[in-house]
């Protein structure tokens, strides 16, 4: 879009002739060039790429011509007052009038408006023989322009040319400044322009600053200096009229300053800034410098404009985007070894397979889910740039080309490819990562696989018989979805950062950002839960909250007084220690390891813990209880309990509830990174942890990750975590309706819960009753959309024996594992893996997930390999203590010896053997 930016407008008169510097300072300007269409193929491959240019029409130009000069990058394209007709007028005009300059004569202005009111870009007026500029009847004409375009309200330029008769005659700043004054800008041959005073031209510098007026004291101009990629403001400075001449002649940013003079920016450090334009701001008082900043010379310099080495801009780090570039760059000049960063720019497929799946995951994100669909959109341009920034691409130069199809005013059909068009989205789920390795799912039922373009379509699982799959297939099944990490940490790090650094400040500014909820305070302290509190309580949640917390207790108070040979009363001098969280009862692992040498294992409290609870819009006490009961049990002094607010800034009353039963200390009203920061960290108002527990989303587990790695936190986790996942085994007695409401139950939680059905001996006649029954309930659930995604990745398994099905579930380590056939007990003996087992046709998952008592927050993602879920000795470390009498060290004390001596540790070795020189003189004197 064309506006009025400067107070000149080059015309190139002749092409055999072109001053390339006077191209270059244009180009650095925000003066676009005039070039005759005639003109325009011989000279256009010498113009500076930054150049911009309008293109006059020869009468003889020809529709078809005029569009591809536009497309071809023309900002505009000038039409005569008698040529224009033909392109502008009737039901669908061949050019858009906000790309069209009408060349009209001082006479035109009373019928401009039918075009003006439509858009037209600009206005061309050649001013009448004998008017000179300066006179009064230019600026009546002028003014007559500048009115029918609406010039101050819109910013539309009025171009200004000099009669025929005047031509010859050099223009001067003062012509340049009262045009501008009046609205317009000037029209100037360039064969009348000039770099410096002395050459008996127009000084182009001095004609495109002659507008500026300085309200300073010293005449400066604020300048602000913003990146050439996404405008990025890098700081403010300062510019003279002598500064902004250099900067436009030599290309290089020159600033003034306000103690030192001119300053060079990047003199000495070598960190040069490429000067890509100036432009004026709409009062002509500030100037803006876009520039190409370089990175330095010198050791100590960096790629940022501020001189501290953190900052890219002198208002701070770079965000979004253009902080994705800057660290994408980074990473590809340095990327460590066997980094992810490093394999995405060596690895080509890999890198085009993950901007595929991130593609097809952004399509298939739902429209109500904003979070989901801007995480998988980050996801896409992470990969995007990354593949940008391997060939060397950056963001400037999307914009340029974003820039370029914008010009275009020929329009494609848009139509997608053959290929893409038809069939499903594919998002590669196990069965798709199956079928890459070679297997085709194996029906065992009429049909196979579902549509998600069909809300009608049956939602049921992939089948697949064991017995006809490779070894490399039953691996691929086992996988589950790749987990993008990188990407996510990409976003968490500069939350983190703020928070460490900002306390308090940074939480309420993220809540507010993230949670749309502005709060005055991050922390509330007990009570929580006051009589207008419980009275927004449904009675039977209330009750049913109470029995809960009686189960979790009674299972996780057991855990503390079991595990143990004596009670801690009874060990050591007697009685427990006030102050250290040891209860009488509780278990104590005592024991004789030879006559004299006795070693004991007792448990401490861990003094400080985050719990973080999800919630926002849901309501989520269960887990607030999973997590408070066992701390309440081991004692720990400290108990922060995390939550994000609700819109209008409230926290669900049942939470609030659950946080009083369990002696919570202190609430967090807030959510996301900006929550495991402020526990792990600790702000003006929250306590700093010592350990994070509680589930939550890709970003809650990413700074949990990232934090239990700082050492300037000091913090462990509970355990890493991924998307909810349920393997049920079921065998030809198992109910169909209890085997898929088990499936559906963990299905719901969202698109990439991971669902397995192992099948034992099952027909065809015996799947189809589950699948169908799977069917049914799932479009009877209100988040069917989500369920149908799960399931669509999800997987049955047939298998031969239940060995070979315990076998199956062990290799896969299910988050849940539902045993849901005959003698499921005896079955129950052989697991190995499994973060909660729930037995029996009676059992269903949900029981585990609200009150029977076990604990729901389990290890994910195969990692009940490693991992345990929560229990009370999560909350405590456990502490060995040895006692030895004389005759205990008597009898070890040789060996000791021995074994130091073995690994030439002389001073562990002297310890004992001082030791016993005395009991030996104590008994050569006896």
């Amino acid at each position: 879009m064309l506006t009025l930016s400067s107070p000149l407008l080059p015309r190139l008169d002749s092409s055999d002739a072109l001053d390339a510097r006077i191209l270059s300072v244009i180009s650095r300007t925000s003066s676009p060039l005039l070039i005759s269409s005639s003109a325009l193929a011989k000279v256009q491959s010498s113009l500076p790429d930054s150049l911009a240019y309008i293109v006059v029409a020869d009468s003889q130009l020809s529709a078809s011509e005029a569009a591809d000069i536009l497309d071809g990058g023309a900002e505009a394209i000038v039409l005569s007052a008698n040529d224009a007709p033909a392109f502008l007028d009737g039901d669908k005009p061949i050019l858009p009038l906000e790309r069209v300059v009408l060349s009209v004569d001082a006479t035109t202005a009373a019928s401009l408006p039918a075009y003006a009111d439509k858009g037209l870009a600009a206005v061309l007026v050649t001013l009448p023989d004998g008017v000179e500029l300066e006179s009064s009847p230019a600026g009546d004409i002028i003014g007559s322009f500048t009115k029918v375009m609406k010039t101050k309200e819109t910013g539309r330029p009025v171009y200004v040319a000099a009669s025929s008769v005047s031509t010859s005659q050099v223009p001067t700043k003062d012509h340049t400044a009262r045009a501008f004054a009046l609205g317009a800008a000037l029209v100037v041959p360039t064969s009348h322009l000039g770099l410096d005073m002395s050459s008996g031209k127009l000084d182009l510098i001095e004609a495109f600053t002659s507008p500026l007026v300085s309200d300073r004291k010293d005449g400066l101009f604020p300048t602000n200096v913003v990146a050439a990629s996404l405008l990025t403001s890098l700081g403010l400075v300062y510019s003279s009229l002598e500064s902004v001449r250099e900067s436009l002649l030599t290309g290089s940013a020159v600033y003034q300053s306000r103690t030192r003079g001119l300053w060079r920016k990047g003199e000495s450090s070598g960190a040069t800034q490429e000067v890509v334009r100036i432009r004026m701001d709409c009062d002509s008082d500030a100037l803006e410098f876009k520039v190409r900043q370089r990175k330095g010379t010198t050791q100590a310099a960096h790629a940022g404009f501020c001189h501290q080495s953190t900052k890219e801009s002198c208002f701070g780090p770079f965000e979004g985007l253009a902080k994705l570039e800057a660290t994408l760059k980074s990473r590809k000049e340095s990327a460590p070894p066997g980094s992810y960063s490093a394999r995405i720019f060596s690895d080509e497929a890999l890198l085009a397979a993950k901007i595929k799946e991130e593609a097809v995951e952004l399509i298939e994100a739902k429209d109500g889910d904003k979070e989901h669909i801007a995480f998988e959109a980050a996801d896409l341009l992470y990969f995007a740039l990354a593949r940008c920034i391997r060939a060397g691409v950056g963001l400037e130069d999307v914009e340029r080309s974003l820039d370029k199809k914008s010009m275009k005013v020929t329009r494609r059909k848009g139509d997608a490819k053959p290929a893409y068009i038809g069939g499903s989205s594919g998002n590669p789920g196990a069965n798709q990562k199956a079928q890459a390795e070679g297997a085709k799912p194996l029906p065992v039922s009429a049909t196979n696989g579902t549509s998600s373009s069909d809300p009608s379509a049956p939602i049921k699982m992939q089948s697949y018989r064991l017995e006809n799959l490779s070894a490399s297939q039953k691996a691929a099944l086992l996988k589950r979805p790749a987990i993008k990490s990188e990407a996510t940490m990409e976003i968490v790090r500069p939350i983190l950062k703020a928070v460490k650094e900002q306390g308090d400040a940074a939480v309420l500014d993220l809540t507010a950002r993230f949670d749309k909820v502005k709060l005055t305070s991050t922390v509330r302290t007990g009570p929580f839960a006051g009589p207008d509190v419980m009275a927004q309580i449904k009675p039977e949640v209330k009750t049913a909250i109470d029995q809960a917390y009686a189960n979790i207790y009674k299972f996780h108070y057991a855990q503390k007084v079991t595990g143990g040979n004596k009670s801690a009363a009874a060990v050591g001098a007697g009685g427990v220690a006030p102050g250290t969280g040891e209860g009488e009862e509780d278990a104590v692992l005592e024991v004789e390891t030879m006559p004299g040498v006795v070693c004991r294992r007792f448990a401490r409290p861990i003094q400080r813990v985050g719990l973080y609870v999800p919630g926002g819009s849901a309501v989520l006490p269960s887990t607030a209880l999973m997590l408070g009961i066992p701390a309440q049990i081991a004692q720990c002094p400290t108990i922060v309990l995390a939550t994000p607010p609700r819109s209008d800034g409230s926290i669900a009353p049942e939470v609030l509830y659950v946080a009083d039963k369990v002696g919570a200390s202190a609430l967090l009203c807030a959510g996301g990174a900006q929550a495991v920061g402020a526990m792990a960290y600790g702000t003006e108002t929250c306590p700093k942890v010592d350990k994070i527990f509680g589930p939550g989303n890709q970003f809650v587990t990413a700074a949990k990750m990232l934090v239990q790695n700082d050492l300037d936190a000091l913090v462990s986790i509970d355990m890493p975590a991924g998307p909810s996942e349920v393997l049920v085994i079921a065998d030809k007695s198992s109910h169909p309706d209890f085997v898929a409401s088990d499936l559906l139950s963990q299905a719901e939680h969202g698109p990439d819960s991971q669902v397995v059905l192992v099948g034992v001996q099952l027909s065809d006649v015996e799947l189809l009753a589950i699948e169908e029954s799977l069917d049914r309930q799932a479009k009877a659930l209100p988040r069917c959309e989500i369920v149908r995604k799960a399931i669509e990745k999800s997987v049955t398994v047939v298998v031969p024996t239940r060995e070979e099905a315990m076998a199956w579930s062990n290799a896969y380590a299910p988050e849940h594992l539902i045993l849901q056939l005959d003698d499921a007990e005896e079955l129950a003996k052989g697991v190995v893996n499994a973060g909660s087992v729930f037995i029996g046709p009676w059992t269903p998952e949900s029981v585990g997930d609200y009150a029977s008592g076990s604990n729901h927050s389990l290890p994910t993602f195969g990692f009940a390999r490693q991992y345990s879920g929560v229990s009370t000795s999560a909350f405590q470390k456990h502490l060995t203590a040895q006692s030895l009498t004389k005759e205990g060290l008597s009898a070890l004390g040789p060996h000791v010896v021995a074994l130091a001596e073995c690994e030439g540790l002389e001073a562990h070795a002297e310890a004992v053997r001082i030791r016993l020189r005395k009991l030996q003189e104590a008994v050569a004197s006896a």
